[in-house]
This record gives C-alpha cells, structure tokens and sequence, in this order.
C-alpha cells in the first residue's frame, strides 16, 4: 500500500527534524546520551572519527569533544533539502567560543565560527548513514590565533 502524500510529508518532516533540529540540539547541548536517542546503533560514517572502535562511538566521542572544547555552540541552518532518495543534505554554521581542550589544542577563549555540510539517512527514526564535511582547518585557524 502506498502512504498518501500527506503521509509522505510527515515522513520527510520527521526525517528532516531528526537530521537537524534532533541532530544538532544533541551537539549544542552536549548529550553525548542522545547520540543512541537519535543514532542508529550500527550507523555508517563515511568520515569516521580516527581512531574510534565503531562510527556510534565516534558519534558519541564528537559529541563528547565539541562540549569539552566548546562553550555557548549554537548551529545554524543555511541550506537544507532533501534528495530523490530520502537522504537530507545540510550545510550549516557552528558559532561558540574555545574554552577546552580541542583534539589537542588547549582553550584559546577565542570566538570561532565555522560551516560544515552534512547528508543523512533516516531510517526507523535514527541516522543509520551520514557524510560530513567540516571546515576544519577554518576552525584550526581561528583558535589557533
């Protein structure tokens, strides 16, 4: 049987809410416990955290390093839309100030703000598969002085 449109939209509403709203309120809020809220527990990561055991631990370690190096982080939204396939692409912006350790690199106190894109896979209610790519060496540069 085939949902209705109006079905479908609410799919793609909630698909789109777990990719952004749930997914980044997990990052600026810290809580690393949400990574298994709205993560699969067998999640693809095509850019996996080095190092990490399993992408749901590298998920959970990410989540982890930006409440350890950040404070006050906020994502914004800049562009988002959702492919033929179901999957969400986002670009965003993360603002917030360097007061921890950052994968080595000691609290500077300084501003930053960086933008990064994501693309997601929904499925039963958690991210099972996301591509990221953020502007790190933009971030780098900017707590680094």
């Amino acid at each position: 049987m085939q949902p209705n449109q109006g079905e479908e939209m609410t799919t793609s509403s909630t698909h789109r809410d777990i990719a952004t709203n749930a997914y980044f309120d997990t990052f600026d809020a810290g809580d690393v416990d949400a990574v298994d809220t709205y993560f699969s527990s067998d999640l693809i990561d095509h850019n996996p955290t080095p190092g990490a055991p399993s992408a749901i631990d590298g998920m959970r370690g990410l989540v982890a390093a930006v409440r350890d190096g950040f404070t006050g982080t906020k994502h914004t939204i800049v562009y988002q839309a959702e492919t033929d396939d179901g999957a969400i692409v986002t670009q965003w912006i993360m603002t917030g100030k360097h007061t921890g350790s950052w994968f080595g690199t000691p609290a500077s106190g300084r501003d930053v703000s960086f933008a990064g894109t994501d693309i997601v896979r929904v499925v039963d209610g958690r991210i099972n598969e996301i591509w990221h790519v953020e502007q790190l060496l933009q971030l780098q540069a900017q707590i680094a002085g």
